[in-house]
């Protein structure tokens, strides 16, 4: 389980667009080492955002937790 207060998401496989149950996250490009500048992103109202370092699209589904995702496994766990 990931323990940052806002979630943080991944996208070590390159996927063209993550659905996530959240409006409001970061997104950290690949996993570390290979991340980019950590980015707090904010959908608002709106349904997608992209994000402006890896371009990847994220998409809000309602129907998922906070720390869903689809694909599968995007949620970057703390190292501890």
């Amino acid at each position: 389980m990931a323990s940052h207060t806002v979630p943080h998401f991944h996208n070590s496989a390159g996927v063209e667009t993550i659905e996530v149950g959240v409006r409001e996250f970061q997104c950290v490009g690949a996993k570390p080492p290979f991340d980019h500048p950590h980015v707090f992103l904010d959908m608002g109202d709106d349904n997608e955002i992209v994000c402006p370092y890896c371009s990847t699209r994220y998409r809000f589904v309602d129907k998922l937790g906070a720390e869903e995702t689809v694909p599968a496994g995007c949620v970057l766990e703390d190292a501890a």
